[in-house]
């Protein structure tokens, strides 16, 4: 007879905020060096009308902006200088800008973008760097949530909470405020784009809001899948991700030690033309190595040298069970346990409903499948088939702390909610081979 391992639901659900804004570039502005001819001229008018104010009126129209937008925003009139900045390979000659020029020009080509308003969901979680203040036996922990706006386009925030030593699940409260970081660098190569960004100091990490950056990236960054990597006793928590162009996907990397700078970079190889690619948390055998899925319905385990390059791979996991015939993934980076890697997966049965399982590798050779869940851990209770896109339970990443498996998951792509489990009746309920 099968053997489920029990669940406990948590009462925290993580629902989006509209009101939680971001202010970000305007079109037809978006990228001065991407503008078309008719947007030069259109933003070269909108300065010119600018411009043709006078002292006093440019003033108060300055005045009448901050009035609006006061409380919402940090720093605003810093903003609105950095984006006139941005903006003059753009411009014809001009006069030199006075600084109540300077930041209105700026205004004009910015906006309030909602980026939570329709869903937050498919998070990852990772141990935070910072356990200072944590309860005896407690873990603090920071939780990577994809949020998606208007246009449908997805960017990447954070909350951050604790797992008491009983189980439950406190989360900090979160910040109304909400920023995008600066670009600090950009360079641009054969494979695209490697960026770095930074937050400010004074920014809590649940202000942080990452937004695409570049053209790989312009209609969304998907599902990350963060990891605490481990290698020659540092630590580097990285995060793979789904770049989406607008009309295609690829896998791409992103990096970071304290959660307030970040670099992204794109990957090559064959294997990152797919999405869901999610990285072990130290070498094996002196490679580094990745689950991901290349086919469109099985999962592979692939190596590379340099942590940048990943080709082919060899299969490892084929749908076996009902719930899982059309298509498996991964559900989040494998987790080294003292049986083995626990790696959570996702199956998609009928009628296109996801449903979590997990499996068992093996600790020195992960290609050899030593344990498997027949039917689902986690599938949609009749409570959470509604969402944008219905019967969808998924995650990507869990947390263990001692014995207990923290399992946060996505909800019908709408809202996040949470489970926790025991280690150790998640293994014995597995069919060993």
């Amino acid at each position: 007879m099968t053997r489920i391992p029990s669940l406990t639901r948590l009462a925290q659900q993580l629902r989006p905020d509209p009101a939680r804004v971001v202010v970000r570039p305007f079109k037809p502005a978006t990228e001065p060096r991407d503008l078309k001819s008719h947007d030069r001229s259109r933003a070269n008018r909108i300065v010119d009308r600018v411009l043709a104010l006078d002292s006093e009126t440019a003033t108060s129209q300055l005045t009448d902006v901050l009035e609006n937008f006061r409380g919402r925003h940090r720093q605003l009139l810093e903003i609105f200088e950095a984006r006139a900045d941005e903006m003059e390979e753009a411009l014809d000659s001009h006069e030199p800008f006075t600084q109540t020029q300077r930041q209105l020009v700026g205004a004009y080509f910015l906006h309030e973008y909602s980026f939570e308003a329709s869903a937050l969901f498919n998070p990852s979680i990772v141990r935070h760097p910072d356990q200072s203040g944590v309860i005896e036996g407690g873990l603090r922990f920071i939780l990577s949530l994809r949020a998606v706006g208007e246009g449908h386009i997805s960017s990447l925030t954070f909350m951050t909470g604790m797992i008491c030593p009983d189980g439950r699940i406190l989360m900090d409260p979160r910040s109304q405020l909400a920023s995008i970081p600066r670009i600090v660098n950009r360079r641009s190569g054969p494979d695209g784009d490697e960026v770095e960004i930074a937050f400010r100091a004074e920014d809590d990490i649940s202000e942080c809001v990452i937004f695409p950056v570049t053209g790989s990236q312009a209609n969304g960054i998907e599902d990350a899948r963060f990891v605490e990597f481990v290698d020659g006793g540092h630590r580097i928590y990285y995060a793979t991700y789904t770049a989406y162009s607008g009309h295609s996907i690829r896998t791409e990397l992103m990096e970071t030690r304290n959660f307030d700078n970040f670099r992204m970079y794109p990957l090559r190889g064959v294997a990152v033309r797919n999405k869901g690619m999610a990285l072990f948390p130290r070498r094996i055998n002196g490679r580094y190595a990745m689950i991901g899925r290349q086919d469109n319905e099985n999962l592979y385990l692939i190596y590379s040298d340099d942590l940048y390059s990943w080709d082919e791979g060899q299969p490892i996991l084929r749908p076996t069970q009902p719930w899982e015939f059309v298509q498996i993934g991964n559900c989040g980076p494998p987790i080294e346990t003292e049986y083995g890697w626990l790696l959570l997966t996702h199956g998609v049965g009928a009628v296109r409903r996801y449903s979590i399982g997990a499996v068992l590798l093996h600790k020195d050779d992960p290609s050899r499948v030593i344990g498997r869940l027949t039917e689902p851990l986690l599938r949609p209770e009749q409570s959470e088939r509604s969402g944008y896109v219905p019967n969808v339970v998924y995650t990507c990443g869990a947390l263990l702390h001692q014995k207990l498996l923290v399992l946060p998951y996505g909800i019908s792509d709408t809202i996040t909610g949470f489970v926790t489990l025991n280690i150790d009746e998640l293994i014995g309920a597995m069919d060993r081979t």
